[in-house]
């Protein structure tokens, strides 16, 4: 039995094993335990391509590559949760910071949900004439949601979520650009039926991400509102822009007629400069945030769901 175990070999090559051997024997059987003098993985158990019937592994304590991947992996995730863990402990103000987030969510949340039912209810009373007045029944909370939502931009820079600032920003800044320069300066796109999709898709999205964020602030998670925070952007967010993009092109002639805006130059080079040129650069930059927007999503979904699928596995 000694000489057999001391014979033990990956393939054609000899293994050298430490002084380390250790062995018990009980009225069943021999346990043998070697330590080998160099760590690396064995192809067979033996010098001999068939193993005695009289020597066996203990598969309790079996152990191959796959498994010693997923036991270091193990081991990883357990540290970083100790660190995770221990950092939250020594954060005084963490209940604070978490109340906040919750409180901001939840009135966002009321918000666009407003907005939505608002809609939603006017667009099967009314039809298509639900359309044409839409600004005016939700200009003011929308107004109110899209200045609150500065603090998306805000609060990565003071460190109070994870995401990035920049992301965030480009969404804000280019509602806010609709809004309030478009939509609310312009009384002849108030009442065009764009006005009813930009603002029935931005609601749309909204009432699934906010209520995600509300849970997570209390480490809750409903599997189904998660898959369509993660999902529903596929299909909104580029409909949401185009819807956009159509806005802008019907406001450039109604900027050119009014001036408003207009960029005042010198005399030899005429009265002004309209501001309908400024938002023809800004469709180009709009297309090119979507893209951005759009990657930065595809990275948190597939960063999230990655890591599911590896838990589970």
């Amino acid at each position: 039995m000694g000489s057999k175990i001391m014979s033990i070999s990956a393939c054609k090559n000899t293994i050298h094993f430490s002084s380390e051997i250790k062995h018990k024997s009980t009225e069943r059987q021999v346990n043998i335990k070697i330590k080998k003098k160099e760590e690396r993985w064995w192809d067979r158990l033996t010098l001999q391509e068939k193993k005695p019937l009289f020597l066996a592994p203990d598969f309790d304590r079996w152990l191959d590559e796959s498994d010693a991947e997923m036991e270091l992996q193990a081991k990883e995730e357990k540290i970083n949760k100790i660190s995770v863990e221990s950092r939250v402990r020594n954060d005084p103000y963490l209940g604070l910071k978490k109340s906040y987030l919750f409180m901001y969510n939840l009135v966002q949340f009321l918000g666009f949900s407003w907005v939505f039912v608002n809609m939603t209810v006017r667009l099967f009373i009314l039809g298509q004439d639900s359309f044409y007045d839409t600004f005016h029944t939700t200009a003011d909370i929308m107004y109110f949601c899209q200045m609150m939502a500065v603090l998306e931009v805000i609060n990565p820079l003071l460190g109070l979520v994870k995401t990035g600032a920049f992301p965030a920003m480009i969404q804000v800044a280019g509602r806010n650009v609709i809004l309030f320069v478009v939509f609310g300066s312009l009384d002849e796109m108030q009442n065009k039926p764009v006005v009813f999709f930009v603002f029935y898709l931005w609601s749309t999205i909204e009432i699934f991400r906010y209520p995600y964020y509300m849970l997570a602030c209390i480490s809750t998670e409903w599997k189904m509102l998660t898959w369509l925070r993660y999902t529903i952007w596929i299909p909104l967010y580029p409909l949401g822009v185009i819807a956009e993009a159509v806005a802008v092109i019907q406001s450039l002639p109604i900027f050119d007629e009014t001036r408003l805006f207009s960029l005042p130059l010198p005399e030899m080079l005429g009265n002004s400069l309209s501001f309908s040129y400024t938002l023809q650069l800004y469709l180009v930059f709009m297309f090119l945030g979507l893209f951005i927007n759009l990657r930065h999503l595809y990275k948190q979904r597939r960063r999230r769901y990655r890591t599911r699928k590896r838990k589970v596995h």
